[in-house]
């Protein structure tokens, strides 16, 4: 039985992750304060193959407790965001770069780790170019600086692999409503009305099963990824800002929308990604942004539980 420590595994992709790789029979120890959400990893205490250690994953002491102890690594304790990242810098830097750190100067040769670092850090992408793991990283917050010095950390090693995660969207065990398309279903489902600044500004995305598939991925085909960058998104997700909301507005056709000129968004990125190189490895993300808006759309209409967000 392999065994797994995840950092950050009771937050947004940690909760579904954790619960996946249990339910597969992988031993999994999650490092975690349940900040956000207490009740985000209740339902796995019941298996024996899991364990919760409630502790502050900066803290060197318990990280040596249990690095070794576990055959893989997947930090993800992290201050996520541009705006938690600016308002809380000190802790963003001893989170997402210090406590990475941390982790790498203990490992062993017999650890492997899996990162997850964010593709916001192509900032502002060329015109009609796709970026892809060579484009030049430009990352416009704390946030996305924090997470690009903490990959050049890791890519020194060689048992490691790191994961450039699209926009991520879905329902998770620890809920939030920030990022962009869970963001728009709310406002769509609870206002009837979405107004949108940037509108041709284009992302990519992938729906959190998907990172949870390539992830489980990883973990068994670790020798033919490892000591690489990849690109983690859905390729047919590259998308306007205003090609998103229309098709949300395909599902709520009473929906409301405003263009708002002269605003511009706090989030300067603007960039489609290519995912061909982890396509060629053999993994490919396919849930639809159809599919994950329905699945938004059920979620916001019949769960009225106040979500905590990280800001």
């Amino acid at each position: 039985m392999k065994k797994i420590l995840i950092t950050g595994g009771g937050g947004y992709i940690g909760s579904m992750l954790t619960t996946e790789l249990v339910n597969l029979k992988y031993d999994v120890t999650v490092i975690d304060q349940l900040k956000y959400d207490k009740s985000a990893l209740d339902h796995l205490y019941f298996n024996k193959n899991f364990r919760l250690i409630n502790e502050d994953v900066r803290s060197l002491k318990i990280l040596k407790q249990h690095i070794n102890k576990n055959e893989f690594i997947i930090p993800l304790a992290a201050l996520v965001g541009a705006p938690l990242c600016e308002k809380n810098k000190k802790e963003a830097v001893s989170t997402n770069f210090e406590a990475i750190k941390k982790i790498l100067t203990n490992l062993s040769a017999k650890n492997k780790l899996i990162y997850l670092t964010t593709n916001s850090g192509y900032g502002i992408g060329e015109k009609n170019k796709y970026c892809n793991e060579e484009s030049p990283l430009k990352p416009m917050s704390l946030y996305g600086k924090t997470k690009c010095d903490a990959e050049i950390e890791v890519m020194k090693l060689k048992n490691t692999i790191s994961f450039r995660l699209a926009t991520v969207f879905g329902a998770s065990y620890r809920m939030r409503s920030d990022l962009l398309v869970n963001n728009f279903v709310q406002r769509a489902v609870n206002d009837n009305f979405i107004d949108v600044y940037e509108p041709n500004f284009r992302r990519n995305f992938i729906h959190i099963r998907d990172v949870v598939r390539g992830i489980i991925y990883s973990i068994k085909n670790f020798d033919k990824l490892k000591s690489d960058i990849f690109n983690l998104g859905l390729s047919s997700a590259n998308i306007t800002k205003i090609g998103l909301v229309k098709k949300i507005k395909k599902q709520i056709s009473t929906l409301k929308i405003k263009i708002i000129k002269n605003k511009s968004d706090p989030d300067k990125r603007d960039y489609f990604v290519s995912n061909t190189k982890i396509e060629k490895k053999g993994f490919k993300a396919s849930i639809s942004l159809d599919q994950g808006i329905n699945e938004l759309i059920q979620v916001f209409n019949n769960n009225k539980k106040k979500i905590i967000n990280n800001f």
